[in-house]
C-alpha cells in the first residue's frame, strides 16, 4: 500500500505566500505542501495581467504534473485577480483557493467607518478588486493606495527601503487613528505585506487593526478538502523557486516560518 500523501500546491510571485502558508500550517499542520516562489518572474503586480496569467498556468502545470498536487492555493492577490478564472477553466475538478484583499473582514472591525487598503497596482486596477469594492459601496469609506515597490523591497529584505515605503504609503493613505473620520483599520492587500506586520505596527501604533486573508484562505481549503489524510505526524514542505539561487528563499523561510519538516 502506498504511503504517499498528495501535497497541497501553493505559489506566489516570491516569498509573500509564506504569510498564507503560515495560516495553512496552523489550520492543517499534518498536511504536506509544495511551495513555489516565482522569484525570477516577480513582481507580478507591476508586470501586467497577461504576465500573471502565463506564469500562473505554468506553475500550476509544474505543481500538478511534477509534484502531484491535490489542490492549489494561489497565494498572491495579483495572480488571483488575473488568473484564477483561467486556472479554474483549465482544471475544473481541482480544488483551487485564491486570495483577495480582506475588505469584508475589515468591515467587521472598523469603528470609525474609514478603512485603508494597501496593495499592488496590479491588484487595485484589476476588475476583480474593483467589483469587490463595488459590492461594499456605502458600507464604509475605503481609501485605496497602490504601493509600487513595496512587495519587491520585502522580497529583497531591504530593511531601510521597507520602512521608508511603509511610512510613505501609510502617509499617502491618510490620517490613522481612532477618532471620528480617521482610518482605524488597514487591509494588507498583498501577501508580502503581512510578513512586515511588526514594521506596520511600529509606524501606525497599537490601535490600528491590521487585516490579512491567511486564516480565511486556510478555512476555505479545509472546507474543500475536509479532514487531513494523515494525523500522526507533522507534514513537510517542499521548497521550489524559479530563481537560479534558492538562498534568498531559504533565508526568508528561516526568518518567517516555524521550524517544521522541509525538503
Amino acid at each position: 500500500m502506498s504511503t504517499h500523501v498528495a501535497p497541497v500546491g501553493i505559489f506566489d510571485s516570491g516569498i509573500g505566500g509564506l504569510s498564507i502558508l503560515q495560516s495553512l500550517q496552523n489550520e492543517r499542520p499534518t498536511e504536506h505542501y509544495v511551495y513555489f516562489a516565482d522569484t525570477a518572474h516577480a513582481p507580478y503586480g507591476e508586470k501586467g495581467e497577461a504576465h500573471a496569467v502565463a506564469r500562473s498556468l505554468a506553475i500550476a502545470r509544474c505543481l500538478l504534473e511534477e509534484h502531484g498536487a491535490k489542490a492549489l492555493v494561489v497565494a498572491c492577490n495579483t495572480a488571483t485577480a488575473a488568473a484564477i478564472a483561467a486556472l479554474r477553466s483549465q482544471y475544473p475538478t481541482l480544488p483551487i483557493v485564491g486570495v483577495e484583499p480582506a475588505l469584508k473582514p475589515a468591515l467587521a472591525l472598523t469603528r470609525t467607518g474609514h478603512i485603508g487598503v494597501m496593495a499592488t497596482r496590479g491588484t487595485v486596477n484589476s476588475a476583480k478588486f474593483i467589483d469587490l469594492l463595488g459590492t461594499l459601496e456605502g458600507q464604509a469609506r475605503f481609501t485605496v493606495t497602490p504601493c509600487d515597490g513595496l512587495a519587491q523591497a520585502i522580497e529583497s529584505q531591504y530593511r531601510t527601503k521597507i520602512r521608508a515605503l511603509i511610512q510613505e504609503y501609510t502617509s499617502a493613505t491618510g490620517t490613522f487613528g481612532t477618532e471620528t473620520g480617521a482610518i482605524d483599520t488597514l487591509v494588507l492587500g498583498c501577501t508580502h505585506y503581512p510578513l512586515e506586520q511588526a514594521e506596520f505596527r511600529s509606524v501606525l501604533g497599537p490601535d490600528i487593526a491590521l487585516v490579512e486573508p491567511g486564516a480565511a484562505v486556510a478555512r476555505q481549503l479545509s472546507r474543500l478538502l475536509g479532514p487531513c489524510e494523515q494525523r500522526e505526524r507533522t507534514g513537510h514542505i517542499t521548497w521550489l523557486t524559479s530563481a537560479e539561487d534558492n538562498g534568498p528563499l531559504m533565508q526568508a523561510v528561516n526568518r518567517w516560518m516555524p521550524p517544521r519538516g522541509t525538503h
